[in-house]
């Protein structure tokens, strides 16, 4: 690019001595497209949605019962389809544009203006049109985390109204107060990849929906277990590995903040497994595979915040500790208040979010990733006060707004399957099908 400006204001002596400079410098401040980046936030992208279908479809499919079985994945499916749509006409537009610190603007409604090699602000080495796909996958993944919440019991027609106004009202906001430039950001909150915005969000909106719509039908006396624990334990897999799209990715390239994040994940989850596998071990005699398949996830949740400002030893801290906390999170707060989380969807990801959220506080390390990152020095009291804050912030928004949104949804359809429907199963009553 020099050489070509030197060329062409060769014949313009002083003044193009003059102008020579600053054209160098606009041409060298414009966006470059990197390859690597791109080629890593496209796997990246593949990685996250690959945790809904078929990893979480899979994973909550095996923990109901097999007269239910079908209706579970087909929530998986049909909410990615679901928020795929909404994310192009308006839900990234409301996520990712400045409009203002509470919610974006509509100016990329129906992604009006993207262009082949144009590139947002927050990710300026890959196409906007990936950086779009990949905060797609996340927008998908943190509805279909709620639905663990109140399996085997809500109409598919009132779970689909539920999703589309959540997706809007609360995980679009939220998702801009902490990223897009909200106040959430301004506050220095730091959330790395989700575990404020995707998981306490999810966990507290399951808790809220297990709430309103009530128990299972012979919760507490009847069998529940789960009908293949096989199909869980690969949904666990996929989420696993996937979730270093989730993690690394991001990064939103191919660097060593990538790497660092892929890392501590890897530890965090392995960590934390054990903690859970150990825990029940100690407590109840046998160490269950639905408890370490649990406790990995919850490794994944708690580690989500930190994973770009952590360094291996403190992603250990937080998988032990996020271990123990979310099979207690599952088993004796869940008893404790009797409420009915089928799948604990609050147990892990709401408790297991908190804790990541507030150690992330504890154990951020400004050299890791957190340069320029208002008021972080090493892991601090401070820190974890704004953490503190900014989860109860989106705990509140959360909780109000998913109260609100299912009373209307129970008004206009109705909330729940019958009786007869909920007894004889919801994979024949809803969807005509059924597993043999």
């Amino acid at each position: 690019m020099r050489l070509k400006l030197n060329t062409a204001f060769a014949g313009l002596g002083a003044a193009g001595t003059l102008l020579l400079p600053a054209l160098v410098l606009a041409a060298d401040e414009a966006p470059k497209l990197d390859t690597g980046d791109t080629a890593w936030m496209l796997t990246s992208t593949a990685l996250v949605l690959m945790m809904t279908i078929p990893g979480l479809a899979l994973f909550y499919g095996g923990m109901v019962r097999k007269k239910n079985v079908l209706a579970t994945v087909m929530q998986s499916f049909a909410i990615t389809c679901l928020i795929s749509v909404l994310w192009l006409i308006v839900g990234y537009s409301l996520a990712f544009t400045s409009g203002s610190t509470i919610v974006g603007g509509l100016s990329r409604a129906f992604l009006r203006g993207l262009t082949l090699d144009g590139v947002h602000d927050l990710a300026k080495t890959i196409p906007e049109s990936v950086f779009i796909c990949f905060q797609l996958t996340f927008a998908i993944i943190t509805p279909a985390l709620i639905a663990g919440a109140f399996a085997e019991r809500m109409k598919f027609s009132a779970m689909m109204w539920f999703m589309a106004l959540w997706s809007l009202i609360v995980y679009a906001p939220i998702a801009h107060w902490v990223w897009g430039g909200g106040f959430l950001g301004d506050w220095g909150v730091l959330d790395y990849a989700g575990g404020t915005v995707v998981h306490i969000n999810a966990g507290v909106a399951g808790l809220v929906c297990a709430l309103v719509i009530g128990k299972r039908k012979g919760f507490g006396t009847e069998n529940m277990a789960p009908h293949n624990l096989v199909y869980s334990v690969i949904g666990a897999a996929l989420l696993w590995v996937g979730w270093f799209g989730f993690n690394a990715g991001s990064a939103v390239g191919a660097s060593a903040n990538a790497g660092m994040a892929m890392a501590v994940t890897q530890f965090a989850t392995a960590a934390a497994a054990l903690a859970w596998m150990f825990a029940e071990w100690v407590t109840r005699g046998k160490p269950s595979v639905l408890g370490i398949i649990s406790g990995a996830v919850a490794g994944l949740v708690a580690i989500t915040p930190a994973s770009g400002f952590v360094t291996p030893m403190g992603s250990l801290v937080i998988g032990i500790v996020a271990g123990l906390v979310c099979f207690w999170g599952a088993t004796g707060l869940k008893k404790a208040l009797g409420y009915d989380d089928s799948l604990d969807a609050f147990g892990v990801h709401g408790v297991g979010g908190f804790v990541g959220a507030i150690l992330t506080g504890v154990f951020a390390v400004e050299v890791i990733g957190g340069e320029g990152k208002k008021g972080l020095i090493d892991g601090n009291a401070g820190q974890v006060l704004t953490q503190l804050w900014g989860t109860l912030v989106v705990i509140a928004w959360c909780a109000i707004a998913t109260f609100i949104i299912l009373k209307v949804v129970d008004a206009l359809v109705g909330l729940r399957v019958t009786n007869e429907e909920e007894i004889e199963g919801l994979d024949i009553n809803l969807h005509g099908e059924t597993v043999h």
